[in-house]
């Protein structure tokens, strides 16, 4: 009996460990992070600053948070229920699906977190007064299915709306801010402009990030992708024109560096100009020389994790910014 039991909570623990390998808890914790250093660390100093509260009060930043989290992980479900014969090519060791979780699971997990996500993104929205906070948050589910069936199989178009949900992420908490009764008031309408172009900051650079990334993973899946029909830039463009694209948006990244470089170095925030220097000649030149001299799906795959390490940095530097800006 006793072997027995224990066996029984074994395949029930690898089970969890695979539910989480599944939802790619790694990057849900991204997401959380994002979203409270955002909140914490540029919405709700700003509006301190004014002697305003903001709109979305803590509690209902909170379930904001549960609920990006749920609609995400229903999307990495979904993605990898219809990815699993390119999986078996592409990554055969780290599949879960029909391994430790059925199909029939994946699908009621998926439908469960998600239907879930958006009821608790209807509560937040109804609460600020803002209905599209729901609408966007049920297209974002809506454009996670569609992504998975047909668009990650379209040249760049999967790549974009990935990226743009993304940033999703950061331009949600602004969208929850907007309420053009309460904006009407000079001190309102000062707080948001300034979130606002903190928001643009933040979610564009999560944005290109995610495009870099997402490119750099299409070269490592080629294979998989090319046997199944996909439509990637690597495959339809060929790997050299993917440098350069990537190699043209990391380069943009790096002017845009300079800029804050240039930026904190007029208002003497050391520790800024510290930290992008950082972020420029740590990460992102060695970024660039890694993708040009990349040959191998392992290569571009450790590639792909130091992307993911630059956009945690990037995130950080919300907590710098705290101290200069407030």
């Amino acid at each position: 009996m006793g072997s027995t039991k224990s066996s029984i909570q074994f395949i029930d623990m690898k089970k969890i460990i695979s539910f989480f390998v599944l939802v790619r808890s790694v990057n849900l914790i991204f997401i959380i992070l994002t979203q409270l250093l955002f909140y914490h660390f540029i919405i709700a100093p700003v509006y301190a600053s004014f002697q305003i509260t903001p709109i979305l009060s803590p509690s209902l930043f909170y379930i904001l948070v549960t609920a990006s989290v749920l609609i995400a992980a229903g999307g990495y479900i979904i993605n990898d229920y219809f990815d699993l014969n390119i999986d078996k090519i592409n990554k055969p060791k780290r599949m879960v699906i029909d391994k430790s979780i059925g199909r029939r699971w994946a699908m009621f997990w998926h439908l469960s977190v998600s239907v879930i996500g958006l009821l608790l993104s209807a509560w937040v929205s109804w609460k600020v007064e803002n209905l599209f906070v729901f609408w966007f948050n049920a297209l974002s589910i809506l454009l996670l299915w569609i992504y998975s069936t047909t668009l990650k199989k379209k040249l760049l178009i999967g790549n974009i709306v990935i990226s743009l949900l993304t940033a999703w992420v950061i331009g949600v908490l602004l969208l929850c801010e907007f309420n053009p009764r309460v904006l009407r008031d000079s001190s309102s309408h000062a707080a948001f402009i300034h979130v606002y172009k903190m928001a643009v900051l933040y979610g564009g650079f999560a944005f290109v990030v995610s495009v870099i990334r997402e490119i750099i993973k299409d070269m490592e899946d080629a294979e998989g992708d090319r046997k199944y029909g996909c439509k990637t830039v690597p495959i339809v463009w060929g790997f050299s024109t993917a440098k350069i694209i990537l190699q043209g948006l990391l380069l943009s990244l790096l002017a845009a560096f300079i800029i804050v470089m240039g930026y904190a170095l007029l208002r003497q925030w050391i520790w800024v100009l510290v930290f992008t220097l950082f972020m420029v000649f740590f990460q992102l030149i060695p970024i660039m020389r890694n993708i040009q001299k990349g040959q191998t799906a392992d290569t571009y795959h450790r590639i792909s994790n130091q992307i993911k390490f630059l956009m945690l940095s990037g995130i950080g530097s919300m907590i710098l910014l705290y101290f200069y800006t407030t």
